[in-house]
C-alpha cells in the first residue's frame, strides 16, 4: 500500500468507526466500501430497514460511545476461504475478495474492538488521534455499487473529519457561505436563469437580467480581442461526420457527442468543439507567412452529451457558449503568441477581482509514446518555450508530467474560489497535430509550402455557463456596477408627486447607457430594504428637495449613504465607473 498522510489515516479510521455504528443500528446491513475524501469520508451500505438523515445524530452518538472501547487497529490476515466465510452473506465484500484473489494479493482485515472489516490498511497509529470533536456526519445520498447504474442503489453516508475542532468549524462555516453563494439559488432569487424540464436538463435558459450579465462579459471579450488583433467568425452548430473523423473527435470522443443525425446528403453531428470548423476556415484560402499569426475567435455554442446525473446548475451543462479562439502561427511565433494569451487572461482576472489562482504546465511523458503525438523535438521545444513564458511573466506555476493533451502541451488556470473549491477555470493548449489532419500550411519567404503551422487553442473566460457560475458565487450576487443587470434603482418618495422627476432622472441616465429601474410601489422603507436585498449598486431617493435643487440622494450598496448629489455629477461619476469597469 502506498504511503499516506496522517489526515488520510484519520479519515479512513473514522469510516471504520461509522461502519461499526451502522451495524449496531442495523445488524443486517451490508457494508461495502468506505474511503477517505478530501474533506472527510463516506461509507456505502445496503440497509435491511429504512434509513434517513434523521438517523445521523444517533449514529454519531454511537460512534462516540464505540470509540471508548477501541484500543487501535489490529491487522489480521485471512485465507480466501476464511474471508469468504466471514462475508458469506455480503455479496459486495465477496466481489472485492475475488478481485484481491485474482490480483494474487494478501487478504487483510483490520480489527477494532468487536468490529472487523476487509481493508488494506492506512489507519491512525494511536486511537487518541481521532478527535471526536473534529468530525461530523453530514448527509446521505444514493450511490450505485461501483458507480454503475446497472448495479444496486446503495445508501452513502458522508462525514467530515479534521485534526482539530477549529479546522472542522472553519470548514462548516465555509459550507454555510457556499450555500449563501450557490449560483443556483442566487440565479433563482435574482431571476438570472433557469433550467426547464420541457427544454431539457443541462440546457440553461437565460432570463433578461442573466442575459445582460452574459452580454456584458461577451462585450468585454469582444473589445479585448479586437484590440489584440483577433478576427471574428461564426460557424454552424452541426457538421458532417467527415469533419469529425478528420479532427479525431470520431471515434475517440463519440460517447461525449450527441447521436448522429441521418440526412439525405450524409450523417451530421452537433459540434462538441469549434476547432474543426476553424481549421476549415484556415484552409479555405492559401496563406502566406505574412498572414501569420492568424487569430480566429468565436463565441461558439457547442454541445456535450453529459450524463444527466453529472449535471450541476451552470457548472456542468450540455449546451456551452465558449469564449473560444484559435491562433495559427509559425514555430518562431509561439512564444509571443502564448505570452499574449497569458497577458490577456491575467487582464481579465484582474478586472474581475480574481486573485487566488495559479497555472499548471501539463507536459507529455516520453515513456508513453502510444499516448502522445510522436514528435519529440516539438514536445521539447514547445514545453521549454511555454516554461520560459511562465518564468518571464513571474507567475505562480507548477509542472505536471503525463497530463498534456495528446496533441501538445497545455497550461491550465487553477482557481481556488471564495468558498474553497479548487477547479480548472480556463486552458491554453498548443497543438501540433492539426497541421497534419487538416493540411494546415503557408507559403514561406521563398514561396515554398511549409506545414509547420502550430495552433494555440484558448478559452480564457471558459464557457459563459461555467464562468457565470463562478462570478455569481464570487460576488455573491453583488455584481460590480458595470456588470449589474440593474445599475440604478430610482425611489420616488411619493409616487404621485415625484414620479415625473423620477422619470426625468431615468431618461438622463438611460441616455448615457445606464440600466435603470423605478420602484414606486410600497413604502419607501420597504423599497430601500428590497433594493439592498436585490443588491443593486445604487439607489436614488427623490423627493421635494431633489426636485427643487435638481439633485438625487444617493444610497450606495458598497459605501452606504452618500447624500445629496447634483444629477449631472452622479451621471458623470457612474458613467466613468461603468466605462472603466471599476
Amino acid at each position: 500500500m502506498k504511503e499516506v498522510d496522517n489526515l488520510y489515516k484519520i479519515r479512513h479510521s473514522f469510516s471504520h468507526l461509522l461502519a461499526a455504528a451502522v451495524l449496531q443500528f442495523d445488524p443486517e446491513a451490508k457494508p461495502t466500501i468506505g474511503p477517505p475524501t478530501d474533506t472527510g469520508f463516506y461509507y456505502d451500505f445496503e440497509f435491511s430497514k429504512p434509513f434517513s438523515e434523521s438517523d445521523l445524530p444517533n449514529i454519531q452518538k454511537a460512534m462516540k460511545k464505540i470509540i471508548n472501547k477501541w484500543q487501535g487497529f489490529e491487522k489480521v490476515e485471512k485465507t480466501p476461504e476464511e474471508a469468504r466465510e466471514f462475508f458469506k452473506n455480503n455479496p459486495y465484500k465477496l466481489e472485492l475478495i475475488e478481485g484481491i484473489v485474482e490480483r494474487d494479493e494478501k487478504i487483510t482485515f483490520y480489527k477494532s474492538g468487536d468490529f472487523l472489516d476487509l481493508c488494506e490498511g492506512g489507519h491512525v497509529d494511536d486511537i487518541k488521534e481521532l478527535n471526536m470533536s473534529a468530525f461530523k456526519l453530514s448527509h446521505i445520498a444514493g450511490a450505485y455499487w461501483r458507480g454503475d447504474e446497472k448495479n444496486t442503489m446503495l445508501t452513502r453516508i458522508y462525514g467530515y473529519a479534521f485534526e482539530s475542532k477549529e479546522e472542522l468549524d472553519t470548514h462548516l462555516h465555509m459550507l454555510e457561505e457556499a450555500k449563501k453563494r450557490d449560483h443556483r439559488k442566487i440565479g433563482q432569487d435574482q431571476k438570472l436563469f433557469f433550467i426547464d424540464e420541457m427544454v431539457g436538463k443541462g440546457l440553461p435558459m437565460w432570463l433578461p437580467k442573466g442575459n445582460i450579465l452574459k452580454s456584458e462579459v461577451e462585450k468585454f471579450a469582444l473589445e479585448s480581442e479586437d484590440k489584440a488583433g483577433y478576427v471574428r467568425v461564426t460557424t454552424p452548430h452541426i457538421a458532417k461526420e467527415e469533419l469529425f473523423l478528420t479532427s479525431g473527435h470520431l471515434p475517440y470522443y463519440k460517447e461525449d457527442m450527441y447521436p448522429a443525425m441521418e440526412m439525405d446528403d450524409g450523417t451530421y453531428y452537433l459540434k462538441a468543439m469549434n476547432c474543426p470548423h476553424h481549421h476549415r476556415i484556415y484552409v479555405h484560402e492559401p496563406k502566406s507567412y505574412r498572414d501569420l499569426p492568424l487569430r480566429i475567435a468565436e463565441y461558439g455554442m457547442v454541445y456535450r452529451n453529459e450524463r444527466s446525473g453529472t449535471l450541476a446548475g451552470l457548472l456542468r451543462v450540455r449546451g456551452l457558449d465558449m469564449n473560444d479562439a484559435h491562433i495559427y502561427c509559425r514555430k518562431d511565433q509561439i512564444k509571443d503568441e502564448f505570452k499574449s494569451v497569458m497577458e490577456l487572461t491575467r487582464m481579465y482576472f484582474q478586472t474581475f477581482g480574481l486573485t487566488d489562482y495559479w497555472f499548471r504546465l501539463s507536459k507529455w511523458d516520453p515513456e508513453r509514446p502510444d499516448k502522445y503525438v510522436d514528435e519529440p523535438e516539438n514536445w521539447e521545444y514547445c514545453e521549454q518555450t511555454i516554461r520560459e513564458v511562465l518564468e518571464e511573466m513571474d507567475v505562480n506555476f507548477v509542472e505536471a508530467v503525463d497530463e498534456a493533451a495528446f496533441y501538445g502541451p497545455k497550461v491550465d488556470v487553477q482557481f481556488k474560489s471564495v468558498i474553497g473549491r479548487e477547479e480548472s477555470m480556463s486552458t491554453i493548449q498548443l497543438d501540433f497535430i492539426a497541421k497534419e489532419r487538416f493540411g494546415l500550411s503557408y507559403a514561406d519567404k521563398d514561396g515554398k509550402d511549409n506545414n509547420e503551422v502550430f495552433v494555440i487553442h484558448r478559452a480564457p473566460l471558459s464557457t459563459h455557463e461555467r464562468f457565470m457560475a463562478f462570478l455569481i458565487e464570487h460576488y455573491a450576487g453583488a455584481f460590480p456596477t458595470w456588470l449589474s443587470p440593474v445599475q440604478v434603482n430610482i425611489l420616488p418618495i411619493s409616487s404621485d408627486k415625484h414620479s415625473e422627476y423620477a422619470q426625468e432622472v431615468a431618461e438622463v441616465l438611460r441616455a448615457e447607457g445606464v440600466r435603470v429601474e423605478i420602484s414606486a410601489d410600497e413604502s419607501l422603507g420597504k423599497r430601500i430594504r428590497n433594493n439592498i436585498k436585490e443588491k443593486t449598486p445604487y439607489a436614488l431617493v427623490v423627493g421635494d428637495e431633489e426636485v427643487k435643487e435638481g439633485t438625487v440622494t444617493v444610497e450606495s450598496r458598497d459605501n452606504g449613504k452618500v447624500g445629496s448629489v447634483k444629477l449631472e455629477k452622479f451621471v458623470k461619476d457612474i458613467s466613468t465607473e461603468i466605462k472603466n469597469r471599476a
